[in-house]
């Protein structure tokens, strides 16, 4: 399909994500990926997004709508992720021929229903270490940091503190992922999602050298959307500590309470987001600062390959894959030679 340049006056909102060797673009009209095969050539499919708010109007309502996104977005996200990986070929050492006769067994006897417990297993133990980072971890050292070196000093700026703490931490977190090779690729990837999108916004052909000049730091990035939610939470915290002075003396109600108002936090963070998306102003860029920061961790500059993937998932989801864009234009070039 020949590059096209973008009207101004006919841009769509788009957003993505960085896979395995790949990319997936989503926009109002759907969602579609491009893969880097092993083989060298691209992958590109369009994908069926269904969405809660379509069937139950209150989680397309503000707020609301925030927490049924992300997880909405998690979900799909985890999908595209798994099939990016067998696309890529990173499931070849699962060949009967590459396979150990227990592994055949156990596949051969459990199959599928296997890599749903697996899958599941995997869902719980990452949920259970999220808690005890971001949740469990920065209490603990916070009070134990109080408690022995500023001799309960910092009682009633916990909430505070707390929030730097689990900021500190998914800094580190995150630091310590990106130095993964893997990882590493997949942050190229990130990277190249960013500046295609960049390119189409600012009305440039998708070619890889315009690509290659745009930024490489969004302020809509799912990273920006994690630091915005963390500012928040320390507001919000902040204000029932003050509200109720003794609801943080304990521990446990309070980690309780605090994952109680994530739905609140989120909401008004993808709130932020979708303004920040459309806004320049003071506020927009103070609160979007530490988030832009952090895409110099989780994003690494692609190499012209990487950026060939991300124009073509873009293109896909624009303008649709090229065989079935193809058909739609002969449609319609039958239907105005009928007419």
């Amino acid at each position: 399909m020949s590059s096209k340049k973008c009207d101004e006056n006919k841009k769509i909102s788009v957003g993505g994500q960085a896979l395995i060797e790949g990319i997936m673009m989503q926009g109002p009209k759907g969602a579609a990926m491009s893969v880097r095969l092993s083989d060298g050539t691209i992958d590109t499919e369009e994908l069926e997004v269904k969405h809660i708010r379509d069937k139950f109007k209150p989680a397309g309502w503000p707020i609301i709508r925030g927490m049924f996104n992300m997880v909405e977005s998690l979900l799909f996200g985890f999908k595209c992720m798994e099939k990016s990986a067998e696309k890529a070929g990173l499931d070849d050492d699962t060949d009967p021929e590459n396979m150990s006769k227990l592994d055949k067994w156990i596949s051969d006897h459990f199959g599928p229903k296997m890599m749903a417990v697996v899958t599941g297993i995997s869902l719980v133990l990452g949920c259970g270490l999220a808690f005890v980072l971001f949740f469990y971890l920065p209490s603990f050292l916070v009070d134990v940091i109080d408690k022995y070196i500023f001799k309960d000093v910092l009682a009633n700026l916990h909430p505070v503190f707390e929030g730097v703490m689990r900021m500190c931490i998914f800094v580190l977190y995150i630091w310590l992922v990106s130095k993964l090779p893997d990882i590493k690729r997949v942050f190229m990837y990130h990277g190249a999602e960013h500046k295609s999108i960049f390119c189409y916004e600012s009305g440039l052909e998708l070619t890889v050298e315009n690509v290659k000049k745009q930024k490489r730091f969004h302020p809509r990035c799912g990273t920006s959307f994690i630091f915005v939610i963390l500012i928040i939470s320390i507001l919000v915290s902040s204000v029932l500590v003050v509200a109720f002075p003794e609801i943080d003396d304990n521990r446990t109600l309070w980690m309780i309470i605090k994952i109680l108002i994530v739905p609140l936090t989120v909401g008004i963070g993808y709130e932020f987001i979708k303004y920040a998306g459309t806004h320049d102003n003071k506020l927009v860029k103070i609160l979007a600062a530490p988030g832009l920061w952090m895409q110099r961790l989780t994003t690494q500059e692609p190499t012209n390959d990487i950026i060939e993937v991300g124009i073509e998932s873009l293109k896909a989801v624009l303008y649709g894959v090229p065989e079935k864009a193809v058909e739609e234009e002969t449609a319609s070039d039958n239907e105005s030679e009928e007419r």
